[in-house]
């Protein structure tokens, strides 16, 4: 297990509480220790869009509850998001004022295959409008070499990674096929 990983992690708002839920598989494949994970700040037990689930629940998603912790240390803090860009969170706010609303960078995480392009675009143009940084892209699944190309020449963004399917997922496999010089 890595004792020292350089960042901690946070998803701020987890629907769906199948295990392993998103935190818990990130602590496993990052090998993290409880230190560097911050506990959501709402677990919503369906699997839907945030507004949703927690509509379910007869619960609305606050976002003064979802105020960047406090880091006991100064490490970076990569915060996941619930669904996409324009996933509404309640009925006034999607997951891209929440990225507005910390002021944090982006790293867009899109698929690999076919429909990336627009759907890769879009969100670009979406974080773009707003001045959210974008620091990078990661594409997902089988390598599609014509949309990576695509995607790089048009944004001007550069693509970060190209992680596909792996299996098992673990920390090991995925460190020996995708991330052969990873240290955290």
């Amino acid at each position: 297990m890595i004792q020292n990983p350089g960042f901690v992690y946070w998803k701020p708002i987890q629907s769906g509480l199948e295990e392993p839920t998103d935190t818990q598989s990130v602590k496993q494949l990052a090998s993290l220790s409880e230190n560097r994970i911050i506990p959501e700040a709402y677990q919503l037990v369906e699997p839907r869009s945030p507004h949703e689930s927690a509509a379910m629940e007869g619960i609305t998603i606050e976002m003064n509850q979802l105020k960047i912790p406090s880091l006991a240390e100064n490490k970076p803090l990569i915060i996941e998001g619930a669904g996409g860009l324009m996933v509404p969170i309640n009925d006034r706010c999607m997951m891209i004022d929440l990225i507005s609303f910390y002021k944090a960078s982006v790293i867009l995480v899109a698929r690999s295959g076919l429909g990336t392009l627009n759907h890769t675009f879009l969100s670009l143009e979406a974080l773009r409008k707003r001045n959210i940084p974008i620091k990078g892209i990661v594409l997902n699944g089988e390598k599609h070499p014509s949309n990576k190309k695509t995607i790089a020449e048009v944004s001007q963004i550069p693509i970060l990674a190209e992680i596909e399917p792996v299996f098992p997922l673990t920390f090991n496999s995925l460190k020996k096929t995708h991330f052969p010089g990873l240290v955290l």
